[in-house]
């Protein structure tokens, strides 16, 4: 997994973020650290189903990217 996977990575621009525990500068793509909590994605979800590349849908209904942010959906699991 990468730091852009982690719920505790700032994303700053394309490429770089900030960790939210120790406030360093890292780069999205480099391997997490052990501390890493899995974000809410919709690619970590049981509702999404991947059906092409970068894209997937959600409970058989609904266009997602895997990448998305899912810290409002209520369907999340």
């Amino acid at each position: 997994m990468k730091h852009y996977d982690c719920k505790y990575y700032l994303s700053s621009d394309v490429f770089k973020g900030i960790c939210k525990i120790d406030k360093k500068n890292i780069n999205a793509d480099d391997s997490s650290c052990d501390r890493l909590e899995k974000a809410q994605k919709c690619k970590h979800c049981s509702n999404f189903a991947l059906t092409g590349n970068n894209l997937g849908t959600c409970m058989n209904k609904y266009d997602a990217f895997p990448e998305m942010d899912a810290i409002t959906c209520n369907d999340y699991n």
